[in-house]
């Protein structure tokens, strides 16, 4: 009901407010248009530094490949979010070395651990424009599958020639819709160590009770470190690798942040979605979040009851139950928070205006009219099927068939030329397949996988005949549960990457159980496929029309022009700074009395007992924040982020770190649909907490000495 209330009054900021400067995920490249503004706010870094990549601060920024994180040290120490570094530690974790629990630190670098497989540092080298050579050889009367194949084989060879760059990854990203093309080059290092996380009573203070929640007291920070081999070349784990030596390393700030200071971030935010439609956005909150956000909390309610008990099975499990938990409360802040400012109502208005504009005059009606039909058309059609595709979609959770699956589409693949492969199966993606496929060796219990089966199958079968895999499930049907589980080898490491160099005859001659329901799965999955990619064509064409129109809409309104988040590189900027609403009061920091005050000795609350004991003394050494008096844990600023932006490094207004960014507030999620100033708010992690728990808790003078902090 207090939420209720609280976002009725709300809803009337979001009608009334101007965009303001603090709103925006911009790309480097329009750094000359907002460095007025940026100037104007407080940065005293020269936005044009910002935009080049090659020099600091921006080339000290890297990619985890799902949060975003930097060097603090001339040694390849990089500092993240502890829920960014979470699957490492549970990676490494087991009864009687529980890290989740206890937290990690090696000593020194030859204490350090691998991480997770797959855990990769990217480090960004160059963000251009490739739209013209995407858009080469494409002609009007194109079908959807020609268009896309053709846009498909562009994108491969722009890839390909950037990856002829020894240890470089590279892609190739759509923005507004389809309307340009960035490729996004980075250095990829793939030798990750864990060097260390605090106590979960510090990392992960408040658990899900606390998440997206303000106020908070989460110390949400820990740090891998990046190895290369001797000569400096990207190569993966040896014991004679070396530290990488970045170009560029964060400065740690001397002195911390106050209310109203200005603050910037740069990150890899992951997906937002301002620029949809206003029929996909109602479809979305009408059936895709309500379905999605049920199963999420049904799988996190199945994996808890399953693995309770069982100290090896909660372990392998943690940071799969940690993704569902954090994916559900998001969901539900979005659906609240979308009746809260009357999106669907916002949406359909301004969505209205645009057609009117284009109506008004014949040469936009020409233009944009035919292709605003058929965009409707294409969305309606992606409608119908979304909901049956979450429940078909629930099967992947699985783990053995997913990996078989994977393998055996692997093996189909590798018959074509590697350049004629799908995206994810050529060449280039064969280590990342083994590292996914290696994991599983510690996140996977058969006894819970089964009941996660036979759970995801309930809801594959509530999709109508015909509309499902119906090969996959009659096989199912003659193997039998009992079969499938008591007679597979895909269970152990090794079997399971062999099958990584079979071909596709040996799958198709197996007897194992899971590999003959991936054959038998195939064909439907390959058909879904062909119809996507004829269905990707078409909305290509369309909806680049109809975003030019938008964006030229937008820009006459004096409206902020700027991409939606797809995961590369973007820079924000806002100011530390509380809410105010009627009843409600955010002050913009929390201290370490009010962690201590948190503390319950238990479950999501029970801190280290030495850092309860260092705040009862009120011994912060030199981390006291003078306007407070105490201790600052956690704070709160108007930039913008959406999720990717987790370990973003939060910097003043000279660039120096300040802090991470880690999350949002439950309503102001909705912000990756509509940014609302009355509501949007970053939680942070203050700098000053970061290192009181390094210095006065966990005793990393080795670390502090590296990066810098007398």
């Amino acid at each position: 009901m207090t939420f209720r209330l609280f976002a009725a009054g709300a809803s009337l900021l979001a009608l009334a407010a101007p965009a303001v400067a603090d709103e925006g995920m911009w790309l480097p490249s329009q750094m000359a248009e907002i460095a007025a503004k940026m100037k104007e706010a407080g940065a005293q870094v020269p936005p044009e530094q910002l935009a080049d990549l090659t020099k600091a601060p921006m080339n000290a920024i890297v990619s985890l490949g799902g949060c975003s994180a930097s060097f603090v040290s001339p040694q390849g120490l990089v500092v993240s979010n502890h829920h960014c570094v979470y699957g490492s530690i549970q990676y490494n974790s087991k009864p009687g070395q529980d890290y989740l629990t206890d937290g990690f630190l090696a000593k020194d670098k030859g204490a350090e651990v691998p991480a997770a497989p797959g855990t990769r540092i990217y480090v960004i080298e160059d963000l251009r424009n490739v739209t013209v050579d995407m858009l080469k050889g494409l002609k009007p009367k194109m079908t959807g599958r020609q268009r896309f194949d053709r846009m498909d084989a562009n994108r491969k060879a722009l890839i390909a020639a950037c990856e002829k760059q020894p240890n470089r990854r590279c892609d190739v990203r759509s923005y507004f819709g389809g309307e340009r093309y960035f490729l996004q080059q980075q250095l990829e290092i793939k030798d990750v160590r864990l060097v260390y996380a605090p106590a979960g009573g510090i990392g992960n203070f408040g658990g899900e009770t606390d998440n997206w929640q303000w106020p908070r007291h989460t110390g949400d920070f820990g740090f891998y470190r990046a190895y290369v081999g001797p000569d400096g070349s990207s190569a993966s784990y040896s014991k004679d690798n070396v530290p990488y030596q970045p170009k560029s390393w964060l400065t740690i700030a001397k002195d911390g942040l106050k209310d109203g200071d200005f603050v910037m971030l740069a990150g890899f935010p992951g997906n937002t979605n301002r620029w949809r439609m206003a029929g996909e956005t109602k479809s979305v909150f009408a059936d895709r979040y309500p379905l999605n956000q049920k199963l999420l909390s049904d799988y996190s309610d199945l994996v808890n009851k399953l693995t309770a008990g069982n100290p090896a099975a909660e372990i392998k499990y943690a940071n799969s139950v940690k993704g569902a938990d954090n994916t559900k409360k998001n969901l539900l802040g979005q659906m609240a928070g979308a009746d809260a400012i009357r999106l669907i109502e916002v949406k359909d208005e301004e969505e209205k205006a645009f057609r009117a504009w284009v109506a008004a005059d014949a040469k936009r009606q020409a233009t944009y009219g035919p292709a605003l039909a058929k965009l409707d058309a294409l969305l309606a059609a992606q409608d119908k099927r979304a909901v049956n595709d979450i429940r078909m979609g629930q099967l992947g959770r699985a783990q053995l068939l997913s990996a078989a699956t994977t393998l055996y589409r692997w093996a189909k693949e590798r018959e074509k030329p590697d350049a004629l492969r799908e995206a994810g199966f050529q060449d280039r993606d064969r280590t990342p397949r083994s590292e996914g496929l290696k994991q599983i060796e510690r996140r996977f219990d058969a006894g819970v996988d089964r009941q996660i089966m036979e759970w995801a199958l309930t809801h594959y079968r509530a999709v109508p005949a015909g509309e499902r895999n119906d090969a996959l499930l009659a096989k199912l049907e003659a193997i039998g549960l009992d079969k499938l589980y008591g007679e597979t080898k895909l269970a152990d490491t090794a079997t399971r990457l062999a099958w990584l160099d079979k071909p596709a005859a040996e799958f198709e001659a197996s007897s194992d159980p899971f590999i003959q329901l991936a054959v038998a799965a195939y064909p439907y999955s390959q058909k879904r496929l062909d119809e996507d990619k004829d269905e990707g064509g078409r909305l290509n064409e369309v909806q680049r029309t109809v975003m030019a129109g938008r964006m030229a809409f937008t820009r006459e309104q004096g409206k902020p022009v700027y991409p939606d988040a797809n995961s590369s590189l973007r820079i924000t900027y806002g100011h530390v700074t509380g809410r105010k609403q009627d009843g409600v009061t955010w002050s913009a920091f929390t201290t370490a009395e009010g962690m201590a005050a948190k503390h319950t000795g238990k479950g999501e609350f029970d801190a280290p007992d030495k850092a309860i004991e260092l705040v009862k003394a009120k011994d912060y050494g030199n981390y006291v924040a003078p306007e407070l008096g105490t201790l600052p844990v956690n704070y709160l600023t108007t930039v913008d982020i959406t999720g990717g932006n987790s370990g973003s490094a939060t910097l003043n207004a000279k660039g120096e770190l300040v802090g991470l960014a880690f999350d949002g507030t439950l309503d102001g999620v909705i912000s990756d649909w509509r940014f609302n100033p009355a509501i949007n708010r970053t939680i942070h992690v203050d700098h000053r907490y970061m290192l009181w728990v390094m210095e006065k808790v966990d005793g990393t003078t080795n670390l502090l000495k590296e990066m810098g902090v007398k």
